[in-house]
């Protein structure tokens, strides 16, 4: 198997690959969403500190994330190959995963180290992320480019008024491309050479497609 670290922008759909990938290889999906609110629900040392920053309506800190995230990787479940979606976001969380992974090297039972960069134009994102509208009854997502409704602002699943997130504003996603270029780019960077970067561009199934292929030749060596 194989241990992949799926880098991207907002509404690059890494997300979406992550989870398909993991279902495909048998490997467990890492969200850095998923385990800190597993964490808090199973109220592990770092999950009870994390809830007590979250409370306070304050951020997690990186050392308790990377504490959660050295715990995850650590498990059974992760010997084989995960998928890490989310993680790292920044130059610092990806030097200190850097020696999360070398230090549990000989826990993965071989499982080569794969770091792949799913890259979209600035401009298509903000398309694909502003355009989105949800479903407050049903949860159905649709896109105004892309996947509209039949009739205009109204679901197609349930009847119901569909609603623009606030954070999917295109003057918020402008800000978080922002973001993202300003702190997690330095990430990316820090992989180098070894960072493997995909187009975003091309339709969900030829990403998964390119993906699976750069897996099967790193496990090839």
């Amino acid at each position: 198997m194989v241990r992949l670290i799926l880098l991207g922008p907002p509404g690059a759909g890494k997300g979406t690959q992550a989870v398909r990938l993991a279902q495909e290889l048998g490997v467990p999906h890492v969200s850095t969403g998923a385990i800190l609110r597993q964490a808090v629900a199973e109220k592990t040392p770092l999950g009870l500190q994390a809830k007590a920053v979250m409370d306070a309506g304050q951020l997690v800190s990186d050392e308790i994330m990377l504490g959660i995230i050295r715990e995850r990787l650590g498990r059974p479940d992760c010997r084989k190959g995960y998928i890490l979606d989310g993680y790292p976001r920044t130059l610092a969380q990806a030097r200190a995963l850097d020696t999360i992974l070398a230090s549990q090297a000989s826990h993965a039972e071989g499982a080569p180290l794969l770091v792949v960069n799913v890259d979209v134009e600035p401009e298509e994102l903000v398309r694909r992320i502003a355009g989105r509208r949800s479903c407050p009854h049903c949860g159905a997502i649709w896109n105004v480019y892309s996947h509209p409704p039949r009739q205009e602002g109204v679901c197609d699943r349930c009847g119901g008024a569909l609603a623009q997130r606030t954070d999917d504003r295109e003057e918020t996603v402008r800000e978080r491309l922002q973001v993202y270029e300003s702190d997690t780019r330095p990430a990316i960077d820090f992989y180098g050479k070894n960072v493997t970067h995909v187009s975003g561009q091309a339709a969900p199934d030829t990403v998964f497609e390119e993906i699976q292929g750069l897996i099967r030749a790193t496990v090839a060596g």
